[in-house]
């Protein structure tokens, strides 16, 4: 079944969302809770799997939900189909700021390699599947674990990434050293290695981790200046521990536990 070529549009800045828009019978499938609104005459159709079109019965739906599960994603998609006699359009939210890439497989080679949460959506008939790590190394240390996505097919798949983002083409043999949560995606024709950051001092004090991803060319890669990792550590780092804010909070709560903030209310009445 050839894939289904859609017309889309992204907006926003930072917190985008794109609009896809379907001609009668076009189809784009979406991750579980990312479609935000629709027009009526769109059909919603929850699946086994990833919606494609070559899982052939239910062994092939089994398999195709299997490879979402390693992922961390649900065992489920939904596809969105007109059903109706005009152009409808339905929207997909990113999840955290960020940018929402748009990639056309066809011009990919058919094939990208993502990061396990960065598919948002794409057009009917593009298969979702896993990737492999083939180093040990890169598997324990490389950020994303041994598991990664792996999008398949000639049409589009939309991608999202936190923070900015930057595009790099990588010449054969040319290598470039990326901290490891901020690799995107990748086209299959980069090896995607783990290096040691080198010296004791710089792992236990620089911040960065102790281990580098380690990219070398030729193919395109994908970066992103925020991970959702990130975020999320300095979201938990700077949450009050024990509810409320730390300097006005603990505050409040000494005077309204020693008595003086009723003492100065109940003043007003005598």
């Amino acid at each position: 079944m050839a894939m289904d070529v859609v017309d889309y549009e992204i907006k926003g800045a930072e917190m985008q969302f794109v609009e896809v828009e379907l001609d009668p019978g076009e189809a784009a499938i979406g991750e579980a809770g990312s479609m935000m609104f629709m027009d009526a005459g769109i059909g919603m159709d929850t699946v086994f799997g990833d919606g494609s079109a070559n899982q052939g019965g239910f062994f092939g739906k089994l398999l195709g939900a299997g490879k979402r599960l390693v992922t961390g994603e649900s065992l489920f998609t939904t596809v969105y189909t007109n059903q109706s006699h005009g152009k409808l359009r339905v929207a997909f939210a990113a999840p955290y700021p960020g940018k929402i890439l748009p990639m056309d497989l066809g011009k990919l080679g058919g094939t990208l390699i993502c990061q396990k949460d960065a598919f948002l959506c794409a057009a009917r008939g593009v298969s979702l599947g896993i990737a492999l790590q083939q180093r040990l190394s890169t598997g324990f240390f490389g950020g994303e674990g041994f598991i990664m996505q792996k999008l398949d097919g000639d049409g589009l798949a939309f991608v999202h990434a936190g923070g900015t983002v930057v595009r790099r083409t990588l010449q054969p043999g040319q290598t470039l050293l990326v901290d490891t949560g901020c690799v995107v995606a990748y086209t299959p024709s980069v090896s995607f290695e783990i290096q040691y950051v080198g010296k004791i001092k710089t792992a236990l004090f620089g911040g960065e981790g102790l281990f580098l991803a380690k990219l070398t060319g030729p193919g395109e890669i994908w970066l992103q200046s925020l991970p959702f990792s990130r975020l999320a550590s300095r979201v938990f780092a700077a949450a009050p521990q024990r509810g409320g804010s730390r300097e006005e909070g603990g505050l409040l709560t000494g005077l309204a536990g020693g008595g003086l903030l009723g003492g100065l209310l109940g003043g007003d009445d005598e």
